[in-house]
């Protein structure tokens, strides 16, 4: 085989975004690189923004054929100089990925992977095969699978940063929005093996009996009336001041903080004009909601919001503590990092408005795997 197909994704001069499959050689290795044959790549909402880049998927509009699927789909006209600096450029897809090394550049490294399964991080996902440095390839242990190894980077090492960050800043119990997510159960399971606390907030009643059954103590629920005394109430049992937010926009982040500052009054010996001394923080790592976020002043002085990311985490712990977490999701991968997906699909079928209509909602529960190999 000299071609492959790569998903690859268009944003035109004309503001409109396409989605398509585009024919590319198959890659050489170089001396300390791998080919990994790709076998499973999760579609998570980090890939959506450059997947769909700010386009309106509702309008989306098939064409081209079943091998061969375009999707095309208007940016609306106030966002299109979010993505004016890619205008033009057809980039591909898909930030993870699992699969088989099928061919091995010069390097005993390199050798020494031939046939392994590997967990992948390196973008260019969406693809049959793919050109990896060894360094982005993590192995894993006898019998798990592609599928098993697809989602080992970007879920596993959010929450594994998450209880890192929240060390490192000196607290000792953390909250999490969006919690019945994958990711969100890999750090439930986390907390519990590590001893932390953690306070889940979510949408659905489901959705609590999804973290209780998993060993969940702390689950507020969003939509009850009696959601922010409820979230009191955990904060000051758990002892939680910091908190990591997926939702982004609207006023849960505030709600988190103000929750923040009733639970340490509650603790407080005397008045303080200014709130509290107890200092708070909320971390917005995702944009499930894109609506303004909102804040409400009354959670006293001492609090901080800010953004968090994966990439700059781990360039700030650097190579030796990035690997002992790599390694831990090596090792419990079948356990505390095991995924769960709504569907497999091809790389065609990525392209079919029923499968966008789906995987585009980010939806608990609907989590799409692509196996390019299909």
């Amino acid at each position: 085989m000299t071609e492959q197909l790569q998903l690859q994704s268009l944003v035109t001069k004309e503001g409109m975004l396409e989605l398509s499959l585009a024919k590319i050689p198959v890659p050489t290795p170089a001396e300390d690189e791998v080919i990994v044959r790709v076998e499973a790549a999760p579609i998570n909402p980090s890939d959506l923004g450059l997947l769909f880049g700010m386009a309106d998927m509702t309008a989306a509009a098939p064409s081209g054929t079943e091998d061969s699927p375009v999707i095309t789909a208007p940016i609306p006209e106030g966002l299109r100089k979010v993505v004016a600096a890619r205008a033009g450029q057809s980039l591909p897809v898909g930030n993870e990925g699992g699969g088989v090394v099928v061919d091995a550049g010069s390097s005993d490294l390199a050798q020494a992977m031939m046939g392994k399964t590997v967990g992948v991080l390196g973008g260019a996902m969406y693809t049959q095969y793919r050109a990896l440095k060894v360094t982005q390839c993590l192995v894993m242990h006898e019998g798990v699978t592609p599928a098993e190894s697809a989602s080992c980077f970007v879920n596993p090492l959010t929450a594994l940063g998450m209880v890192e960050t929240m060390k490192d800043e000196g607290f000792s119990a953390l909250c999490h929005t969006a919690a019945a997510s994958n990711l969100g159960q890999m750090l439930q399971k986390i907390c519990l093996a590590d001893g932390v606390e953690l306070v889940n907030i979510v949408r659905k009643q489901e959705h609590v009996d999804l973290l209780k059954a998993i060993g969940a103590t702390h689950v507020c629920n969003s939509s009850e009336d009696t959601f922010v005394s409820d979230l009191t109430d955990a904060i000051a049992t758990a002892g939680a001041y910091i908190a990591f937010d997926a939702t982004g926009g609207g006023n849960l982040a505030s709600n988190l903080l103000t929750a923040m500052e009733a639970a340490a009054v509650k603790t407080a010996t005397e008045f303080n004009r200014y709130g509290s001394d107890k200092y708070k923080q909320v971390y917005i790592y995702g944009g499930l909601d894109r609506t303004t976020t909102t804040l409400s002043r009354n959670f006293g002085m001492t609090w901080g919001l800010g953004g968090w990311l994966l990439t700059p985490f781990l360039q700030k712990i650097g190579l030796e503590e990035a690997e002992k977490l790599r390694q831990r999701v090596a090792d419990e991968i079948k356990t505390t990092f095991a995924s769960h997906y709504t569907n497999e699909v091809s790389l065609a079928e990525a392209l079919t408005l029923d499968a966008i209509n789906v995987y585009g909602k980010q939806a608990t529960g609907e989590k799409y795997l692509i196996n390019p190999n299909k």
